[in-house]
Parts: C-alpha cells; sequence; structure tokens
C-alpha cells in the first residue's frame, strides 16, 4: 500500500468513527467512500494476469567484451481482457523495463537488451517481475514470472602462436623435443602379409632368418598442466590481476585444445571440474593451501610442462613451484600485477613471465625462445 494509500485509509476510519459517534452522516458518508475505494483497489491490483515468459540468451556463453542479448517474449495467456502493466526484468546487478502496453489476450510481445559482459562471471537474467497498481495509486502489488537465465562471461582469450614441445624420454635413451612428435623405435615383429616393406629390418631379418618388422611409437607428445594460483592473498588490492591471470589460463587450454594437446587445469583453493572455461567463469578468489597443492602434482606428475599463474602476491612462491622441475621438466610461471613483459628464462628450465595484463602475457609468451 502506498502513503496516499494508507493515508485514504486511516481517513476513511476517522470519518466513520466521528461520523457514528457523533451523529454527522454526511461524514460516515465519506468515511465509507474513502473505505469503498480501498477495497477497489486492492480488488484491482489482486487481479493476477496469466503470462508466459520465454527468455533466450544470444549466446549463452560469450567471452569477456563481447556483445551478447537476450530476447524476451512475453505472452498474455488471460481471457478477460487487455494487460496493462510495468514489467522489469532483471539483468545481472541491474534491471531492464520492459513495456506492457494494453497487450490483449492471446497476444504477445517481444523485446531484446543488451547483457552486461565487461566483467568475467555468471550473469543471472530474470525472473520478470511485474507490477499493478491502481487508476488511483493507492495500492501497489508486484508478482515474478518466468525463471532464470544463466549468461556465461568467459575469460577474454589471447590468440598464442607458440607452443611448449614437450620433453619425453624416448626408448633410444635420449629425450625428443620436436613440436609435433616423433617416430622412435619400438620391437620388432615376425612380418605378416600387408606390411610395408620399407619397416622390414633386414640386419635381423638377416641373423633369424625370418622377415622382421620394425613397431614404431610416437614418444614426444608435450602434455600440459596449468596451475591457477586463485587464492586472495595472491592477489591484493582489487584482484584485477586475478582477472589477467584467469585470461592466460584461458588462452593455454584454448591453444593446447586448438593443436589437440593434452591439458588439464588445476587450481589451488578447489577443485576443477567441467569445462575449462566454465570452470574459469565461475571461479573466484578464496582460501587455499599451495603447499599442498604442490605435494600432490609432484606426486601424480601429470605431464612434462607446468604452467603457474599468479599474482603480487604470489612473488615469493615461484621458488617454491621451481622445486617441482624434478617432475615436470619444464616450468613457467606467469606473475601479473607488473608492467615488465619481458620473459626470463634460466639454464635450469625455469621461465618467469612478468605481465600487467593477459595481453602482454601472449606477447611475451609467443617471444619465449627454445620452446
Amino acid at each position: 500500500m502506498t502513503a496516499r494509500g494508507i493515508a485514504l485509509l486511516v481517513c476513511a476510519v476517522l470519518l466513520l468513527a466521528a461520523g457514528f459517534r457523533f451523529g454527522y452522516p454526511d461524514l460516515a458518508l465519506l468515511g465509507a467512500a474513502a473505505g469503498l475505494a480501498v477495497l477497489a483497489a486492492a480488488g484491482f491490483a489482486a487481479w493476477r494476469p496469466r503470462l508466459g515468459v520465454d527468455r533466450v540468451a544470444e549466446p549463452d556463453r560469450v567471452a569477456r567484451g563481447e556483445p551478447a542479448a537476450i530476447n524476451l517474449t512475453i505472452r498474455n495467456s488471460s481471457r478477460m481482457r487487455a494487460a496493462t502493466m510495468i514489467a522489469v526484468d532483471r539483468c545481472g546487478p541491474s534491471t531492464v523495463d520492459v513495456p506492457l502496453l494494453r497487450l490483449r489476450p492471446g497476444h504477445d510481445t517481444t523485446t531484446a537488451y543488451p547483457v552486461p559482459t565487461h566483467r568475467r562471471g555468471l550473469v543471472p537474467i530474470g525472473p520478470l517481475g511485474v507490477t499493478r497498481r491502481d487508476p488511483l495509486g493507492l495500492l501497489t502489488l508486484t508478482r515474478t514470472y518466468g525463471g532464470t537465465t544463466i549468461v556465461r562471461v568467459h575469460p577474454r582469450i589471447h590468440l598464442l602462436r607458440a607452443l611448449p614441445a614437450g620433453l619425453t624420454r624416448s626408448l633410444d635413451g635420449g629425450a625428443d623435443k620436436v613440436p609435433q612428435g616423433t617416430i622412435t623405435f619400438d620391437s620388432l615383429r615376425d612380418y605378416v602379409p600387408g606390411d610395408e616393406l620399407r619397416r622390414i629390418h633386414w640386419r635381423s631379418s638377416a641373423k633369424v632368418g625370418e622377415l622382421m618388422v620394425r613397431e614404431q611409437l610416437d614418444t614426444s607428445e608435450p602434455t600440459l598442466v596449468v596451475l591457477l594460483d586463485d587464492r586472495a592473498v595472491a592477489h591484493p588490492g582489487d584482484g584485477e590481476s586475478f582477472e589477467h591471470a584467469c585470461e592466460a589460463a584461458a588462452s593455454v587450454v584454448t591453444a593446447a585444445a586448438r593443436e589437440a594437446l593434452p591439458v588439464s587445469l588445476h587450481l589451488v583453493s578447489a577443485a576443477s571440474e567441467g569445462p575449462f572455461l566454465d570452470v574459469l567463469t565461475e571461479v573466484t578468489p578464496g582460501d587455499g593451501d599451495l603447499e599442498a597443492t604442490l605435494r600432490r602434482l609432484r606426486a601424480q606428475r601429470l605431464g612434462d610442462t607446468l604452467i603457474f599463474l599468479t599474482g603480487p602476491g604470489g612473488r615469493d612462491d615461484i621458488g617454491a613451484v621451481s622445486g617441482l622441475r624434478g617432475a615436470y621438466p619444464v616450468v613457467i610461471a606467469g606473475l601479473f600485477g607488473d608492467r615488465d613483459a619481458a620473459p626470463e628464462s634460466s639454464a635450469d628450465r625455469m621461465i618467469v613471465i612478468e605481465a600487467a595484463d593477459g595481453a602482454e602475457f601472449a606477447t611475451a609468451w609467443d617471444g619465449v625462445r627454445g620452446w
């Protein structure tokens, strides 16, 4: 009930009381009229229109800064009368006005509006709030219609043209390091009709007296392990360095997927489950035990290249991460929040990239020599 409605209701009670108490029928008549107006307003606002709400996000997953829109369709399923209401749709932290002017029964109206994608994260859309107000402005009633649609704003992805080549020991006892893998001798077996003649090992065949064929395999496919430091202490201030670290992680896993290379994503504070970009969309800085995470990665030995991404608060932890070089032949650290984007590499295969944002990280990454 609005302030006007409350005032009119109070006046109705006072007028009725005074009219009956002191015998003034005119006052009682005015009080009755005011009371009837309040009752009529309540009946008008209490009418619940039957509305169907259909909301479609195009697209429902988008990179940070890219356009996305909501197509909202509202249908009046009532049979009695046209609906004129005030509708407001929730769009993230703000609201969007949706005009509903004399929406006739059996008809619908469609409106579209943009989704804010300037920040990474989940943007909830809906439900639709419909407000009915009586003509005298005595009473206002708001109801919600439809469900909620989630738009996922992924981190911005920067193109990485170079990727680590991998460092995997071959059966020959050496170390093969090539971008696309190599063919390495594995074993000998008896010749089977249909085998290529170029695979016959003639020296062994002469010794054995039968044709022997070489079995070969690929031994140098790189396996990337991305460790995102999502501790709040590693990203002090406004946490913008964490946004840049998420962009770097998204860029690495996307580049690995493009080249069909094995890659895994790990967080310090929690387990990462689901598609990598969705995980990077939903993650927020929290508490975590970096030492426990490093012990787990050392024991599991999930790949040959470890990529650690952190902020200014994690600079002192780079030394602890470099201790994993026994389990991971190549260790790369990305430190965000610094203006020096020049990569630094050392003879013990520890590479440190300092960058102000994701774009500088991509430039410095492609500038690393020795991939």
